[in-house]
């Protein structure tokens, strides 16, 4: 395998990660004793920063230098 094929597998395999564990970090927060206006802030930085953890992947990854 090229050193670029791995990168492009490992990167997509770590940004895929990351969001599964904040996603369900998250559900975990707005479902348990928080409740849903308790996690609230808790997923708008998700919304924000998951979007960023794409765009670094396709950034250093994908995007043609």
């Amino acid at each position: 395998m090229t050193p670029v094929l791995v990168e492009k597998i490992s990167g997509l395999i770590g940004s895929l990660i990351v969001s599964i564990f904040v996603l369900g970090l998250a559900e975990s927060i707005s479902s348990g004793a928080a409740g849903f206006w308790g996690g609230l802030p808790f997923w708008v930085i998700c919304i924000v920063v998951l979007p960023l953890v794409f765009y670094d992947f396709w950034d250093t990854c994908l995007r043609k230098k």
